[in-house]
């Protein structure tokens, strides 16, 4: 396993990225020790379902009532 120290990949930074984009991981290290990993990104797969939390999450009743006071410090009710 390569390192790369922070101050090399600071001036390769585009060379990394053309590793990254090629399938390759790059170990980003201080003082000879790894403490970062690039790697390609990949988009999730993961679709949302509309629906899917329905009867998991619940609102309270008064949810969109906002008290006098809140309200009136914020100038939407006069005093």
């Amino acid at each position: 396993m390569h390192i790369t120290n922070i101050s090399e990949a600071k001036a390769q930074l585009s060379a990394l990225i053309e590793k990254v984009i090629s399938g390759q991981e790059v170990i980003i290290g201080k003082a000879g020790k790894p403490v970062a990993k690039l790697v390609r990104y990949e988009r999730s797969q993961e679709t949302r379902r509309p629906g899917a939390l329905r009867g998991k999450i619940k609102i309270a009743e008064d949810f969109d009532e906002l008290p006098d006071d809140i309200a009136e410090a914020f100038g939407m009710i006069d005093s």
